[in-house]
């Protein structure tokens, strides 16, 4: 089984220490992949699609991240259909953020007979005058793409007074940086493929809680369901989370220089960064985060100014996703979903390369479009 970890353990050393297995003499350091689908007879367990020692290894570690027990799945958006299916169709109603990641939007508009609202998630009183008793609050915080940060403690309490269920999508933070069970959240959910595995190999999602009827309910529908990760995936993500907590430090590091510097750019019309003391979500991330992650957005006149910036970059990769080792970005707009995000708006995720390679990198395409705007 994967070794366990002290509480008293920084987050740095358990992303490091957890999930590994036991240190037994002959034992291997690293919890190697396990390569079969079917196991001898008689065992509790006897076929591939409901249990694997990779799946255990890095259900531990993300679950000594976040102070529960976790569930991993095939994608992120499978790790939400999961959750969705089990414990979130059927209740009275679910509030989302204005703002929040576009397939969980759409997934959870579509859910037949759940009924949904969008209110912006730093209003904390409208959000919880908007949630219906019995419901689900569905927080993002940071959201994607606009960086909104949300009051989880005061959100854990209204909803708890609500009976209502409080699931966060803490993907754009990570563990490092914020951990919302501690804060009264009942559900944490991740796609493990962006911050947690760090190196845009593999796809794979995870559910986080300390119900262990919700625990069983889902590794029930995994099975039934089919949406399991491949232990090569669990092997690389478990790989990735061996450096998430420097990863992470050294992008969130870089995130604020380059949100200081881009502020103070004439082009730039604003920057989405809860680090910058001018940010409204800046008292709730200071008080309730461990810095203030690695993902910003800023703001261009135009589309045609952002997809320059974006079209000029040499270093910093023009692509959709995010949490990455290397740095990347993109004009959100284009996206189908985000129609309603400022067509010049910019998400940059900020890897780990020298700061001062990103900022020569992200003036240069300023530059140009300042050049083609006249």
């Amino acid at each position: 089984m994967p070794m366990s970890h002290s509480s008293s353990h920084t987050r740095a050393t358990v992303a490091v220490a957890a999930g590994r297995p036991d240190r037994v003499p002959g034992n291997p350091l690293s919890q190697p992949p396990e390569f079969a689908s079917v196991r001898h007879a008689p065992t509790p367990s006897e076929y591939g699609r409901y249990t694997n020692t990779s799946f255990d290894a890095v259900e531990a570690a993300i679950g000594a991240l976040e102070g529960g027990t976790a569930v991993v799945f095939a994608s992120g958006m499978a790790a939400i259909s999961a959750l969705v299916e089990v414990a979130v169709r059927g209740r009275p109603g679910l509030v989302q953020p204005l703002d929040g990641y576009h397939g969980t939007r759409a997934l959870l508009d579509a859910t037949t007979g759940l009924l949904t609202d969008s209110v912006d998630v730093a209003n904390t009183e409208a959000f919880l005058d908007a949630l219906p008793i019995g419901g689900v609050a569905w927080v993002e915080s940071p959201t994607n793409p606009l960086i909104t940060v949300a009051d989880l403690g005061a959100l854990a309490d209204g909803v708890a007074a609500k009976d209502g269920m409080l699931v966060v999508d803490s993907t754009a933070a990570s563990p490092v940086v914020q951990r919302p069970l501690e804060l009264g959240a009942d559900v944490v959910v991740h796609s493990v493929t962006k911050f947690l595995a760090g190196h845009s190999d593999l796809l794979m999602g995870a559910v986080v809680t300390r119900n262990e009827q919700l625990v069983e309910a889902l590794r029930a529908h995994r099975g039934l369901h089919g949406a399991i990760p491949g232990p090569m995936d669990c092997f690389l993500a478990l790989r990735g989370i061996r450096t998430l907590d420097v990863r992470v430090q050294r992008g969130q590091a870089n995130a604020l220089e380059l949100a200081r510097r881009l502020d103070a750019h004439p082009l730039v019309q604003r920057v989405h960064y809860p680090g910058l003391p001018t940010d409204p979500g800046h008292e709730v991330a200071t008080r309730q985060m461990d810095g203030y992650g690695a993902l910003l957005s800023f703001v261009l006149p135009t589309a045609e100014a952002a997809d320059t910036v974006c079209a000029a970059a040499e270093l910093i990769v023009y692509a959709t996703s995010l949490g990455g080792v290397e740095s990347s970005m993109e004009r959100r707009n284009r996206q189908p979903g985000e129609e309603a995000t400022h067509p010049g708006l910019i998400r940059l995720s900020v890897g780990i390369e020298d700061v001062e390679d990103l900022w020569a990198d992200l003036s240069a395409g300023l530059d140009a479009a300042a050049d083609a705007a006249g």
